[in-house]
């Protein structure tokens, strides 16, 4: 099966692509390098010792698109390509709907111009909001989200779910992650942000690097039990895998379906900050700062469907997701 990876390159996608290889499947990957590294093809070859075709486009670049499918016989996509700051999201809007929209219509049209009937997405715990009860499970409402970011994960979501209304041999897979971090055990590949981190693990690693001073954690009066905001940390392996389980289900499948991708077990910003201590043997330094607006206290995903349905779990632990994203930084700033 060959299978179209958008944002290939990057921290989710370059990982995906390991495993797409290791289940016996054959990745492309589209992507135009603005939040990722072309050498990140060269770590996927030393990885995996197969060279993955790699195509530098937009996206939503209809003619480069229609290339590739011309050019190779494209079963299946996964779609990961698109802006995924949640802070520059709420200064720059317009940015974000543009992108990350007009990529998926390009995609949907191109799959739908050359007999490709089957997507799996990229979409985010975001789109559930903040007015839920842990854990968050798929048939809880959506679209109440707190920034643009989020907003454009429900937006495809709500498209990808009308085209497989309107054309009934689509199958499309949603899959909501929650907080993927750790990198691959090979330590090759792992998130490497450009400028600002977005998630809290590359601020961890920068800070036991000495890149940063101090980690600043946001809140510490949250209804939890230590105070901190409770997330639900799965390792890139695990959800990278989660993407194996969901193609196998969307060859067989019409219509929508949604899946979370997490572990089903909420941890706190300290709670980590010790685990990774107690996995490297290194202290962080930390302080504590102001809430950020939007932060919600618990987040965490309800995992069963996925387990009954994809047949799927994350099976990694959080230490592993602390010595493995420790390896990528050491690696990262040689």
């Amino acid at each position: 099966m060959s299978v179209l990876l958008t944002g290939g390159a990057g921290f989710i996608g370059s990982h995906i692509a390991v495993e797409l290889i290791n289940a016996g499947l054959d990745p492309i990957i589209a992507d135009d390098f603005s939040n990722s590294s072309p050498d990140v093809i060269d770590r996927l070859y030393a990885i995996t010792s197969k060279r993955i075709p790699c195509y530098e486009i937009n996206v939503a670049d209809a003619p480069s698109v229609s290339r590739i499918f011309e050019e190779n016989a494209i079963d299946a996509v996964i779609h990961c390509a698109g802006f995924k700051a949640v802070g520059e999201s709420v200064s720059e809007p317009v940015k974000y709907y543009r992108n990350n929209l007009d990529t998926t219509l390009t995609i949907l049209e191109q799959m739908k111009a050359h007999g490709c009937e089957n997507i799996v997405f990229s979409s985010s715990a975001t789109v559930y909001g903040g007015s839920h009860t842990a854990p968050f499970t798929e048939d809880m409402s959506a679209g109440d989200c707190t920034n643009p970011y989020g907003k454009t994960k429900y937006f495809i979501e709500e498209i990808l779910k009308d085209a497989a209304f309107a054309d009934k041999s689509l199958s499309v897979v949603l899959l909501r992650y929650f907080n993927p971090i750790g990198a691959h055990e090979s330590g090759l590949i792992g998130e490497k942000p450009n400028g600002i981190p977005n998630n809290l693990m590359p601020y961890i690693t920068q800070t036991a690097a000495g890149i940063r001073k101090e980690l600043s954690v946001f809140g510490n009066d949250y209804p939890t039990p230590d105070g901190t905001g409770v997330r639900d940390y799965i390792h890139i392996v695990d959800l990278a895998r989660g993407h194996v389980a969901a193609l196998k289900y969307a060859a067989n499948h019409k219509g929508t379906e949604i899946f979370n991708l997490g572990t089903g077990k909420g941890t706190s910003v300290l709670e980590l900050v010790h685990a990774f201590e107690q996995a490297n043997g290194i202290k962080i330094p930390y302080r504590m700062a102001e809430r950020r607006a939007g932060d919600i206290a618990t987040c965490y995903a309800g995992t069963e469907k996925a387990a009954r349905m994809l047949n799927w779990r994350a099976e990694k632990t959080l230490q592993d997701m602390c010595r493995d994203g420790w390896r990528w930084q050491q690696n990262c700033v040689k």
